[in-house]
């Protein structure tokens, strides 16, 4: 955020007085494979979702995540035992992206196999519901009198079960809640962005239905991103391990989530 650069670049100023060049060891691990695998079911009656399933390898403190090219993917439907391939790469992007015929992400266990470098890794999840967002409106609050700007969102549980919800707020910023304290009510609270942004700025924002699985791991990347300004699927302070397991070797396990989300998305222009 623009507030955290300027203490930064304020410290940089009193440190580059001094006359001793400091020299940090930074732990370099080997790297892992880092994958992106949400899916995001938008609208549950259309005839397909997009799925774009993105590999990268993780990278020491200071370098840049890379991407990186699989050898296969594929997605089985347990229930069905249906299986569909993902290998359609954008060149050298490690992205994957396959049209997947919605009814087969619903129902069942679904679990992505994916080869790469002469390992496989596995992960199974399944469909998990959202709620549909109420409202979208700006606020004209703020935390500490600065240029913070507020977003108040509400939406209303489903009342016959027990939810986990993530939110994104676009700008790799999310936020995790439960609805242990407000089951089947009606929910509304304050998001507040750090910068001051400009007026006519688009936001989207998506309400995903996640399991406590997911759930307890967002948590996790978000405390670790410093409420998510790395986003979920950069290289993280220490290990956030997901779903995914080696077939072979459990020790070289994959960093990353596949997870398969009804999301509901709602859009507000900052005035």
């Amino acid at each position: 955020m623009m507030r955290k650069y300027m203490l930064l670049l304020s410290a940089l100023a009193v440190l580059s007085s001094c006359e001793d060049v400091i020299e940090v060891a930074v732990p370099a691990d080997k790297p892992r494979l880092v994958l992106d695998a949400v899916i995001r079911v938008l609208d549950s009656t259309a005839t397909s979702t997009h799925f774009n399933l993105r590999a990268s390898l993780s990278a020491s403190f200071f370098d840049v995540v890379q991407p990186t090219a699989l050898d296969r993917a594929t997605l089985l439907n347990e229930s069905t035992n249906t299986t569909v391939i993902l290998l359609e790469e954008t060149p050298g992007s490690g992205v994957y992206a396959a049209d997947i015929d919605t009814q087969f992400l619903l129902d069942g266990n679904l679990t992505l196999n994916i080869d790469h470098d002469g390992q496989t890794y596995t992960a199974t999840t399944k469909f998990v519901p959202s709620a549909p967002i109420d409202t979208i409106v700006q606020g004209d609050g703020n935390l500490f009198g600065g240029d913070e700007t507020e977003i108040v969102v509400a939406f209303t549980d489903a009342a016959d079960r027990i939810d986990y919800y993530l939110f994104d707020f676009d700008f790799n910023e999310y936020l995790v809640t439960e609805d242990e304290f407000y089951p089947g009510q009606r929910f509304e609270f304050s998001y507040f962005y750090d910068d001051n942004l400009e007026a006519g700025r688009e936001l989207q924002i998506n309400l995903l239905g996640v399991d406590e699985s997911f759930f307890n791991y967002m948590n996790q990347v978000i405390v670790q991103a410093d409420s998510g300004s790395q986003g979920p699927f950069q290289t993280p302070a220490a290990t956030v391990k997901g779903n995914f397991i080696n077939t072979y070797n459990p020790t070289n396990f994959a960093l990353g989530y596949f997870a398969v989300c009804q999301a509901y998305q709602r859009s507000i222009v900052i005035e």
